[in-house]
């Protein structure tokens, strides 16, 4: 494996927000993986409303992955979203198996979008004294999935 020859960051600084960043990654492929899941097997009253919007979501959240993953590449480490290393490193729970309700569907949504913003802010505490810009992206990915996280769940109200 090659490694860059020029380094924005020191090892230890590197070290530490890679590790953070690489945690978020793996979060996000999964938020991703389990949006889709959510989105195929929605069903009930407000079907449509729940299924475009979990589009909307699962493309924010891919946008998210990608721009968390070249982050890490900048910072001259290989980011690893293979399916095998997101799902042995997640924090989220597992989908739920089969057809879902509108309710029960943005109710698992919202869980894992709270569970994935609050992954968000750790990685937010730690990058915040090594890597400013690092400490930028997630700050704004973690903005856009609580606007997303508030849509989802003023539907339970």
């Amino acid at each position: 494996m090659s490694r860059f020859k020029r380094n924005i960051l020191n090892e230890e600084q590197q070290s530490k927000a890679v590790n953070a960043l690489q945690t978020s990654l793996y979060d996000l492929v999964e938020l991703a993986l389990q949006g889709k899941q959510a989105h195929w097997n929605v069903v009930g009253e407000n079907f449509r409303s729940v299924h475009l919007q979990l589009d909307e979501i699962i493309d924010s959240v891919r946008e998210a992955s990608d721009a968390v993953a070249e982050r890490i590449a900048t910072l001259g480490i290989s980011p690893d979203g293979r399916a095998g290393s997101v799902s042995s490193n997640t924090r989220l729970d597992n989908y739920p198996d089969g057809l879902q309700s509108v309710p029960a569907t943005v109710g698992a949504v919202a869980d894992r979008l709270t569970r994935t913003v609050k992954g968000l802010r750790q990685a937010i505490a730690t990058v915040g004294d090594v890597d400013p810009i690092s400490e930028d992206l997630l700050i704004g990915i973690s903005s856009t999935l609580e606007k997303h996280l508030w849509m989802v769940q003023a539907q339970e109200a």
